[in-house]
């Protein structure tokens, strides 16, 4: 142990101690502050939970930790980070030089990142990249470091750890990516893993089991796991404590159970208001800025003229009756369905070479049949794989159907030609998933917004179309400023506002959001909640909200879809799917969500001490 008068007085259960940590990053522009004056420590075998939205410097924490940011133009200002090496005693990361800080990563403190598909090398297969930490960190050779793999494999519950080893990261699911990183990061059997938003966009039911492997992992290993993420409700599953922080500060510290039963922060309420419920609707969602103000030197305060002083008073006040949703569905029902889907089929070949016909076939959509009715919103939700995109983009016929028939306002679009197909793309329109990738990086927003409305001769001059141009942005909360910026110079909800815009932009009549709000933070994401539903009064049209989570599906649709494996599993009311469903499966979804309730801390925090009993 170091003889370092600094840390003799740390309790020796303590693995990492953080004190008055400040970091800020210089450009051009000028410097901002990412984290102040940030203090917290873990104890060995402790989960802490870390909560806040983009921006608030939860994960530049993390990476200050490993000095992965140590680098122009991040600097620390201030600040110790001591930890508790098992080899060295107590030292201080931020002295530690390049080599000694590599020495340390993978076997001491390890990372899950948030984003698997780009935190594995693509070229080399997921086996491979498992064994070379090994190999470097615990010298031994490739045989015995296989062997290892495939134990951490199976350790970690992949299907078929011979296969998973020899294949490339493409070649598996988010979920298995994600458990490949996870057994890379145990691998060594570290002291600490920094879990970066390891769930973020996971189907509820591969974060259950992501959330249940971690647990398992500390409770064997011993493991001390720092989790940040964004969703309060995750946090409530996994951590005994938990921290927020807002902008670089930390304003609420203490137990898991008592910071989200009764929060004392307005930034925290504003985080617990701003998710869906499941067990009841609300006409529109609370957001943070509901609950606190910020001046212009950023300190915060609570929001003395907002609209609700509490989270109970948010939901009283916007609460939609079980009478009002009877009455709305009866009156979608008597009218005259806008789409009708009959026995749609979309099948992908496999194998299918150059001299032969394909045998087998991915049946991505198989024999589906439903109805949409005017001005619905209908909910199509299920895991990755389920179909639900595949469906989505054959009714738009982005992708081609194999068989069965599409019905849109009594023509069957199924069989249109290219030049039908352009007219049908100014009634019906998608908003795409990641807002990035579909905006061309090299057109301001402005361009990519007027670009469909000069595709289809819309308005008489291009002084016409930038005007309403500005007007869309205006109505999707931005202004007409920003039609000459690029998409990289906005934050993501930023981004996907822009995506819509660019989807109203030819007034369409029918609209389908594919995952639209699934990477989000959760306060962001109920502001584009929000917008999609004031936007859908505004314009009338009718939509398809895909998405794999059911909290954010209820409280956006009238019905329901929920899909397995291309079959449609059950479909119904939205109430009436949550209070009754009829399928295993369904349940399954539904018990998989993190509710974030009282009882569900108490749940999860007793089946927690009964773990460390046995």
């Amino acid at each position: 142990m170091s003889n370092n008068t600094e840390t003799s007085f740390f309790d020796p259960r303590l693995l990492i101690v953080v004190q008055n940590l400040t970091v800020q990053f210089t450009n051009d522009e000028g410097t901002n502050i990412a984290i102040k004056n940030v203090d917290f420590q873990l104890y060995k075998g402790q989960i802490l939970g870390i909560v806040g939205e983009s921006g608030s410097g939860k994960s530049v924490t993390s990476l200050t930790i490993l000095q992965l940011l140590n680098i122009p133009p991040a600097e620390i200002k201030t600040g110790k980070i001591w930890f508790n090496s098992r080899l060295k005693g107590w030292i201080d990361l931020i002295k530690l030089n390049r080599n000694e800080i590599i020495d340390l990563r993978g076997k001491e403190i390890s990372m899950i990142f948030q984003e698997p598909m780009t935190s594995l090398n693509p070229v080399y297969t997921c086996g491979n990249q498992v064994a070379e930490a090994l190999m470097l960190h615990e010298k031994i050779n490739w045989k015995e470091a296989k062997t290892r793999s495939l134990e951490l494999f199976s350790k970690v519950k992949l299907p078929q750890p011979e296969r998973i080893f020899d294949s490339y990261p493409h070649q598996i699911s988010g979920g298995q990516k994600q458990r490949v990183m996870i057994a890379m990061a145990i691998s060594c059997k570290p002291a600490l893993i920094i879990a970066d938003e390891p769930t973020t966009a996971l189907d509820v039911t591969v974060q259950a089991t992501i959330l249940d492997l971690l647990e398992s992992i500390r409770t064997e290993l011993g493991t001390s796991i720092l989790f940040i993420t964004h969703d309060l409700g995750v946090i409530a599953e996994i951590s005994e404590e938990v921290m927020v922080m807002y902008k670089g500060k930390i304003v609420e510290k203490g137990l898991t159970l008592d910071v989200l039963a009764n929060p004392q922060h307005p930034y925290t309420r504003g985080l617990l208001a701003c998710r869906p419920k499941l067990d009841f609707k609300l006409k529109v969602l609370p957001i943070v800025s509901d609950f606190m103000a910020t001046d212009q030197d950023g300190n915060i305060s609570e929001r003395r003229n907002g609209p609700f002083s509490s989270v109970g008073e948010a939901i009283f006040m916007n609460l939609i009756t079980v009478d009002e949703i009877n009455q709305r569905n009866k009156e979608l029902v008597q009218q005259e369905p806008v789409l009708k889907v009959k026995n749609l089929k979309t099948y992908f070949p496999i194998g299918k070479g150059l001299f032969r016909n394909a045998k087998h076939f991915v049946k991505a959509v198989d024999d589906v049949t439903f109805d949409i009715y005017p001005g619905e919103t209908i909910g199509l939700v299920g895991e990755s794989g389920c179909g639900k995109t595949t469906l989505g983009r054959t009714l738009i016929r982005l992708v081609e159907p194999s068989s069965g028939s599409i019905l849109y306002n009594g023509r069957d679009i199924s069989s249109y030609k290219s030049t039908e197909l352009r007219q049908l793309r100014r009634e019906m329109q998608i908003i795409f998933q990641d807002p990035y990738s579909s905006l061309n990086p090299r057109m301001t927003i402005g361009e990519a917004i007027m670009e469909p409305m000069r595709i289809h001769n819309m308005l008489g001059s291009e002084k016409e179309r930038k005007d309403r141009v500005v007007e869309l942005l205006e109505t999707v909360n931005l202004n007409g400023e920003h039609f000459n910026r690029y998409p990289h110079e906005f934050s993501g909800g930023q981004r996907q506002r822009i995506c819509i815009a660019r989807a109203l932009a030819l007034n369409p009549k029918f609209l389908i959001c594919d995952e639209s709000v699934s990477a989000l933070d959760v306060s962001v994401q109920a502001q584009v909640l929000n917008l999609i539903n004031y936007l859908k009064e505004k314009f009338n049209f009718t939509c398809i909200f895909i998405s794999h989570d059911l909290s954010v599906v209820k409280f956006m649709a009238d019905r329901i879809i929920v899909m397995n494996k291309g079959v449609i599993e059950e479909l119904g009311f939205s109430e009436d799917i949550y209070n009754n469903p009829q399928s295993q499966y369904t349940r399954n979804l539904i018990s998989a969500i993190p509710k974030g309730t009282v009882e569900d801390i108490r749940k999860a925090h007793k089946r927690r001490m009964e773990v460390k009993k046995l």
